[in-house]
């Protein structure tokens, strides 16, 4: 799970700034994804750290959620394909 949240956290532009964010064409709030991404990261780094081991179901959702988020980022011309 830490690999999971330290490339995320390589690869999504969190520190872009809101004008960046919220362009003219928009396929979903990057604003708003990248706020909920950085809450279930941050989540997932208390829980790693409180020594809760996350299992198989885990990791899949967090990988999935992360996958749909770039995706959405891709699509808003944020990061690159």
């Amino acid at each position: 799970m830490q690999n999971i949240i330290d490339e995320v956290r390589e690869v999504m532009p969190f520190d872009a700034g809101e004008a960046k964010l919220c362009s003219d064409f928009c396929q979903g709030c990057s604003l708003k994804l990248l706020g909920f991404l950085e809450t279930e990261l941050e989540d997932w780094e208390q829980k790693l750290q409180d020594g809760v081991q996350p299992n198989f179901g885990d990791i899949n959702r967090m990988s999935k959620t992360c996958k749909k988020v770039y995706t959405i980022l891709q699509k808003n011309g944020l990061v690159e394909e």
